[in-house]
């Protein structure tokens, strides 16, 4: 997992070196946070009502124990509005933000050696390809974000287990879109993609969940999306490279 978290440290490190780099990043991930800050904060305004409506049968529960199970519900609910944010918020911007982020994986790669060709592909059709992955990404964060939301019932597990396997998991996902500029470069499909990240599971985990903790922090997903984009350029790179067999040997 350490070379993961090392990845992370060069993208960040390669764009903090090129601060124009950076701000030219930075542009996609500010119209997602406007984007997502405000689906939040409304969230945040309506969640004692929607919890109201989803458990009318504590209504005439003691007061104590009623206002508990809604207190617990309406932690549950925001965390899983949380988790699906955080997966998202990285393909919402990736898709607003293609020709900024190919742009600036091309540069990371050019400055370690140079960028394979850009594949032969209409604009739209990328654009297609890019809607569609984050369409499936959304599906799949939607149904982790239910899963946990009924996990975070259980007391004591729900507020310290599966936030913790949450975390992980949204790390897996981000990786794996985050990854998708590079490989997909490479002529590498989305199922070719994650195939290559579970064979270097330890690298993937480290790198997302590093990624994730870091897009917690306040304003933490636009800042670091740049070098979070440099860092899995260079870590996808590096993989495709390792998978790549070597050409036989002439006798």
């Amino acid at each position: 997992m350490v070379d993961g978290v090392r990845y992370l440290g060069r993208g960040i490190s390669w764009v903090a070196r090129r601060p124009a780099q950076w701000v030219f990043g930075l542009i996609p991930a500010l119209l997602s946070l406007v984007l997502f800050a405000g689906l939040l904060t409304w969230l945040g305004f309506q969640v004692g009502d929607l919890v109201r409506w989803m458990t009318p049968f504590a209504d005439d529960w003691a007061s104590g124990v009623r206002d508990a199970l809604r207190v617990i519900a309406g932690v549950a609910v925001f965390g899983a509005a949380l988790f699906a944010s955080l997966l998202l918020f990285t393909a919402v911007t990736l898709v607003i933000g293609e020709p900024f982020y190919e742009a600036l994986a091309t540069r990371v790669e050019d400055s370690v050696g140079g960028a394979p060709p850009e594949p032969d592909e209409p604009f739209w059709r990328g654009v297609g390809r890019s809607v569609r992955d984050a369409l499936i990404l959304g599906a799949a964060a939607l149904a982790f974000g239910v899963l946990f939301f009924a996990l975070g019932f259980i007391p004591v597990v729900g507020q310290t287990v599966v936030p913790v396997v949450a975390l992980i998991v949204s790390g897996y996902f981000l990786t794996g879109e985050l990854t998708g500029i590079a490989m997909e470069r490479r002529l590498m499909s989305r199922k070719e993609r994650f195939a290559l990240l579970k064979s270097r599971r330890a690298t993937t985990l480290g790198f997302g969940t590093a990624t994730a903790v870091l897009f917690l922090i306040p304003l933490g997903a636009v800042l670091f999306m740049p070098g979070a984009v440099a860092g899995a350029t260079l870590m996808a790179r590096d993989l495709c490279e390792e998978d790549t067999p070597e050409p036989p040997k002439v006798a």
